[in-house]
């Protein structure tokens, strides 16, 4: 039977369950991504399982989130990490290195294996022919020590590719494309597959663009085959033995599929307060700008920049805006600053960056309020640029680079021929040496792991009991992401290694009061819309609402990760039917048999709510490993109660699923 890539690698990393869309199967990864905001919870969690060293062939922790040191706490999360690789067998990125994504995709990346990360756009690495998804700490932390990874098997949706790319449209606006048809809610539970003849012309870079933001339809990753793109840049990396060939089956099934013929796709913008607003650019009103920001984990690569730099060469930034550029590696600063990229874009009056997540995450360059500011980054939910009442715009690096010239969101179509400086890159080795490689395994025991006071694992929950009594804790609408929970910012990211602290800031933009009145009323809880935890693996917004006592969240569905992660934390998500009524804070609600439900397979609960005379009927779509997860309290209580294993070690001899001597 034809089968298509997706299908191909799950197979291939499958331990356990079939490949049917929408069911429990487990896998083992071959490489593991950990970057310092949520590594700190994976690693202290890591701790708990009393696992004495990585159970994978390969795991890397990046710092490149919050590395501003403000003050201590940074380099007390950095110097635990770094010590935690040493102890453990992992490698350690250390700050200033780069970006998460853009250095494993340099470094690390290989054909046909399966990269689990801390982090949800993890995904970018299916630029090269690999699954990679995100997930929250714990999960990561539990598949690092051998006990496999579960996710709900992806339907897979392929995305024929034909025709080129207009002058002055790029990768970017294709991905904005897929988010005008599908939202971010569309692509949840699946995969996309990218084939067809345009691939000829979508660089490693483009594609990975597309696979970093293609999580913002709710999406677990996207997959683009392996091939001659794929081999040239792996051999530019000086890692040409890397290489394997990969692509679907001719004839292939999908369980959906789509056609974009790139010649019909104009540059497109995301307006906020969200990825799936998409707008063509000639449609938005006259919008003066404040602000603009290149790069980060997103168009940050080489080809990115070089397009910014050649519209600007020559010329100035409008005096109105203040414009940022960061470059996604170091290897990526290296090569713009010897091909006269670097100098082209100071002497037009961009402020250039360190390679680090900076501004995307809301650490830096906050805009001011109600000011529109223009980014060419991956998310514009509110506030997580640092501002509460942000105005923050998506774009490719031609629309951006347009824009910095007029001052204001302009369609960069009908430009004049832009020379595209040519670059070489560096010799990677220089590079690869600041990535530290892990201690022979008699040398790791002597090994202290060191922590400092904000270093705080976070409490295990105990087991859910059969009559829950608790109040409406808040209401809150569609599309809530984890921003709103465990909010970005230089200040609020520097407790995350601190449940009690970091709790302190959950709903702060929408209710100043929320923290204070679960902590009063001893928990309670959270009803919610749509989409309920979009964005972010940051288990943080899981790991909260546990830890002030929040043991339900009624919600009209959820985003994958968050949902996953709830479970982990040992809080049951539980789902409201669409035509639910409103409830205000301070409702009582009465759960009855909670427990018994969950255990007996029970599809549905009844709930009794004051003022209410017929009770409130909430789905419970759990599969049968996650009820057991939940009456356990949480995917750390029930590993220690016995109730799941160490997989197999995965046997593979091919290329692309073995790994070389060095670790990659």
């Amino acid at each position: 039977m034809a089968e298509n890539l997706t299908r191909k690698i799950l197979r291939r990393h499958l331990i356990a369950g079939d490949l049917v869309p929408g069911t429990d199967i487990t896998v083992t990864p071959d490489q593991i991504l950990i970057e310092d905001a949520t590594g700190t919870m994976t690693a202290m969690q890591f701790e708990e399982l009393g696992v004495d060293s990585i159970q994978i062939p390969l795991a890397v922790t990046y710092v490149d989130h919050n590395v501003l040191q403000v003050d201590d706490k940074n380099m007390q999360d950095h110097r635990y990490l770094q010590t935690f690789c040493q102890r453990y067998g992992l490698r350690y990125s250390p700050a200033g290195h780069g970006i998460s994504h853009y250095i494993h995709l340099e470094r690390f990346t290989r054909p046909g294996g399966f990269l689990l990360g801390a982090d949800s756009h993890t995904s970018t690495a299916g630029a090269v022919g690999m699954f990679a998804t995100g997930a929250g700490g714990l999960e990561v932390a539990v598949a690092m020590g051998g006990y496999g990874f579960d996710l709900p098997c992806p339907r897979v949706i392929g995305v024929e590719l034909v025709g080129q790319f207009p002058d002055a449209v790029e990768p970017k606006d294709l991905v904005l494309e897929i988010l005008r048809r599908y939202g971010v809610r569309g692509g949840r539970g699946a995969t996309f597959e990218f084939f067809g003849p345009a691939l000829e012309h979508l660089s490693i870079s483009g594609r990975a663009t597309i696979a970093n933001m293609i999580i913002e339809t709710g999406a677990t990753t996207a997959v683009f085959p392996s091939d001659e793109w794929t081999l040239r840049w792996l051999t530019e990396q000086g890692r040409a033995n890397d290489y394997t060939p990969l692509a679907a089956d001719a004839g292939a099934d999908y369980d959906e599929s789509i056609l974009i013929d790139l010649t019909e796709l104009v540059p497109l913008v995301a307006i906020p307060h969200s990825p799936g607003n998409v707008i063509p650019v000639t449609d938005l009103p006259d919008t003066p700008l404040s602000q603009i920001c290149v790069g980060s984990s997103v168009n940050s690569s080489y080809e990115d920049l070089a397009t910014v730099a050649a519209t600007l060469r020559g010329r100035t930034v409008h005096p109105r805006i203040q414009m940022t550029v960061t470059p996604g590696s170091r290897q990526i600063l290296q090569t713009i600053i010897e091909s006269g990229v670097y100098q082209d874009l100071m002497q037009a009056g961009a402020r250039m960056l360190e390679p680090v997540c900076g501004p995307c995450v809301g650490i830096g360059q906050a805009p001011p309020r109600g000011a529109a500011s223009l980014r060419t980054f991956n998310r514009n939910f509110p506030g997580r640029s640092g501002t509460a009442e942000d105005e923050v715009y998506l774009c490719s690096p031609s629309t951006a680079a347009a824009s910095a010239l007029t001052g204001r969101i302009t369609d960069p179509s009908g430009r004049d021929p832009l020379e595209i400086r040519p670059a070489q890159v560096p010799d990677t080795s220089l590079h690869q040496m600041l990535i530290t490689v892990p201690l022979p395994d008699e040398a790791r025991g002597s090994i202290v792991v060191e922590r400092g006071p904000n270093l705080v694992p976070p409490v295990v929950p105990e087991p859910i009991g059969d009559d829950l009594q608790a109040r409406v804790l808040i209401t809150v609408g569609d599309d809530i992401s984890t921003g709103d929970m465990a909010p970005d910012g230089a200040v609020a990211m520097s407790v995350w290694s601190n449940i009690a602290l970091c709790a302190r800031f959950m709903f702060m933009r929408l209710d100043a009061d929320f923290h204070d009145r679960a902590q009063n009323w001893g928990g309670g809880i959270i009803v919610a819309g749509d989409n309920y935890g979009q964005g972010s693996s940051r288990e943080h917004a899981a790991l909260i609402p546990a830890y002030l006592g929040v043991r339900v969240i009624a919600a009209k569905s959820y985003a994958r990760i968050h949902r996953r992660n709830l479970i982990a934390a040992g809080v049951t998500p539980l789902v409201l039917p669409p035509s639910s009524p409103e409830f205000s804070t301070g409702t009582q609600w009465h759960i009855k048999g909670l427990r018994q439900a969950l255990l007996g397979g029970a599809e549905t609960i009844a709930v009794e709510v004051t003022d209410r005379v017929d009770p409130l009927v909430l789905d419970i779509q759990l599969t049968e490993g996650e009820r057991h997860t939940l009456a356990a309290g949480g995917l750390l209580a029930h590993i220690r109660a016995g109730g799941r294993h160490r997989v197999r070690e995965l046997e593979t001899t091919d290329l692309a699923f073995t790994q070389t001597a060095d670790g990659r």
